[in-house]
């Protein structure tokens, strides 16, 4: 009797699935009339819509602070963060695997992965229905945020500027004022200018407040090789940011960057500087934390690196009354004739930024989330703040209030705290030199009010070198012109093509062999050099030039600067 009501039950479970099946499918044609619904179900409510957002360069953070409020206030959308725990670069494949995805996601260099898997949406139809904030912000350069002339559909929006005005960078080093001020404000543009320079103040001063003083530092231990170890040759050979690329802008030739003789030259200086003492011994070794307090102490004389990477230990040294030991940038080159590409306009590169999930029950909503993002109201509140709170108004101008304009330039909490800032990056911006209908600059940092915040030492500095600003001492934006083709470190490069493939080997193997060049016998340097090439070779990087090449050449023909 069990086993044949056992057998009813069933029998009803199964055509109550059924039925609902055949509901589910009725619905299908009417999916679009049913989302409407929810979204205008969703935009009646009280109470605000939680979306989730996995941020791939982001942080342990709840959007709670006022800025995000406000956020939530204008738009009635909550942020519930992700983000890839301790630098974890399995986070997208992982989605991918389990078909499982946030609504929204910021996957960096991961985005192809997750359009050849369906993990996202196209925006076109979105971003002409109902994106007229996006619309406004990108205007003749909507066209860089499509994916290829293949796939010419936008999939993702944010993440970079779209005006790119730079007044402040951090060159190919950075040198504590007082090793310039001590020696007499010396000329240094070569890295033999700039290596005479640290060694006659190691010598002069072998300890700083009872330490060990170190006369470079690196931190070549973890991802971060590439900005302090990596990126720093391109610099020095006068090679524009383009990764690990070196690009001809006119024809779109590339080459992978480690083969140019500048570039080698380069890796030869930094073995010299390591063989004479001159190279922290640790700078392959320590982690992140150690580094960040060894420039904390005041110690470390100068520095390979990028101001958003070592910012915190500058603050540091602020709060604890040691304004001489804060950093100016330097131009330095391999040879004088090497021109530095510090100020390179790129123009807006599309690439990385925000794509909606494929998953998501509220693509829509999510939608008009990011294209509020990109409105004038939304620009002025994430890069000011809130007035009366943040800023003032003063003779019809925004002026941020003094509290909030020191925090701002000394404490590394400052933004997390007050959201200041904080949701410029990875979302959709106006960018630097961008203004308001009032002609009002969009973000806080003008370079007017850069040239105000400067400390008294940098002033002083500045003043003996005949200069205002220290982007004065790099070859101007104008002289530059603008890039063609962008940057080719932000292309979206298919999973599993050959040119993924040999360059992520390519670049396993130079980090590997180069730190190993750079701390080996000086004699070793061109045998280790040659090998590395050969092993480069091998693995066909020629192949790799060529695809990218075809890579860069097709981007520049979609944007039609070819």
């Amino acid at each position: 009797m069990k086993r044949k009501l056992s057998i009813v039950v069933l029998f009803l479970l199964f055509i109550v699935a059924a039925l609902s099946l055949v509901a589910c499918s009725d619905s299908s044609d009417t999916d679009t009339s049913s989302n409407d619904d929810n979204a205008t179900e969703e935009n009646n409510s009280d109470e605000p819509l939680t979306l989730t957002f996995f941020n791939a360069d982001g942080e342990e953070k709840t959007f709670d602070d006022p800025v995000a409020q406000k956020i939530t206030e204008q738009t009635g959308i909550k942020l519930e963060m992700d983000y890839p725990v301790g630098g974890n670069d399995e986070a997208i494949p992982l989605m991918i695997a389990s078909g499982e995805y946030p609504d929204l996601i910021f996957a960096k260099g991961d985005l192809g992965k997750l359009i050849e898997a369906g993990g996202v949406i196209k925006l076109d139809d979105l971003i002409e229905e109902k994106g007229d904030n996006l619309k406004a912000m990108y205007g003749d350069q909507l066209d860089r945020l499509r994916r290829s002339p293949d796939d010419p559909s936008i999939y993702s929006v944010g993440t970079y500027g779209v005006t790119n005005s730079v007044w402040e960078l951090g060159g190919t080093f950075q040198i504590q004022l007082d090793v310039l001020r001590e020696l007499g404000y010396p000329e240094i543009e070569t890295l033999d200018d700039f290596e005479a320079a640290i060694t006659e103040y190691y010598e002069k001063y072998p300890e700083i407040d009872g330490q060990k003083t170190i006369p470079l530092s690196l931190l070549g231990s973890d991802w971060r090789w590439l900005i302090t170890v990596g990126d720093k040759s391109s610099q020095a050979a006068g090679i524009p940011g383009d990764g690990q690329w070196s690009i001809n802008d006119e024809t779109g030739e590339a080459v992978y960057k480690f083969l140019e003789p500048d570039v080698k030259e380069y890796f030869r200086w930094l073995n010299g500087m390591n063989a004479k003492g001159l190279l922290d011994p640790e700078s392959f070794t320590h982690t992140y934390d150690t580094y960040i307090s060894k420039i904390s102490s005041g110690r470390v004389l100068s520095l390979s690196d990028e101001p958003w990477n070592y910012g915190d230990a500058e603050k540091a040294l602020l709060q604890n009354g040691m304004e001489s030991r804060t950093y100016a940038p330097l131009p330095v080159t391999v040879r004088p004739d090497n021109v530095h590409q510090g100020l390179k306009d790129y123009g807006f590169s599309g690439g990385y930024g925000i794509a909606i999930s494929s998953t998501s029950e509220h693509q829509e909503r999510a939608f008009e989330f990011l294209d509020w993002m990109a409105s004038e109201e939304a620009q002025i509140l994430v890069n000011w703040g809130i007035e009366g709170e943040n800023y003032d108004i003063v003779d019809g101008n925004r002026v941020m209030q003094e509290d909030d304009r020191e925090r701002l330039n000394t404490d590394s909490d400052y933004g997390k705290e007050t959201g200041v800032g904080y949701y410029i990056y990875p979302f959709p911006q106006w960018g630097n030199g961008a203004v308001d209908t009032s002609g009002q600059p969009i973000t806080s940092n003008t370079e007017q009010v850069i040239i105000n915040n400067f400390h008294e030492t940098e002033k002083e500095v500045l003043a003996e070198y005949g200069m205002e600003n220290w982007i004065d001492w790099f070859p101007p934006p104008e002289e530059l012109g603008v890039s063609n083709h962008g940057q080719a470190w932000n292309y979206t490069i298919d999973t599993g093509s050959d040119l993924e493939i040999i360059q992520q080997k390519a670049d396993d193997l130079t980090e590997q062999r180069i730190t190993q060049a750079i701390l080996g016998d000086p004699e070793d340097f061109d045998a280790a050099w040659d090998s590395m090439i050969e092993e480069l070779n091998a693995m066909d990087i020629e192949k790799a030039n060529q695809e990218m090449t075809e890579l860069t050449q097709s981007i520049m023909e979609l944007w039609g600067t070819k």
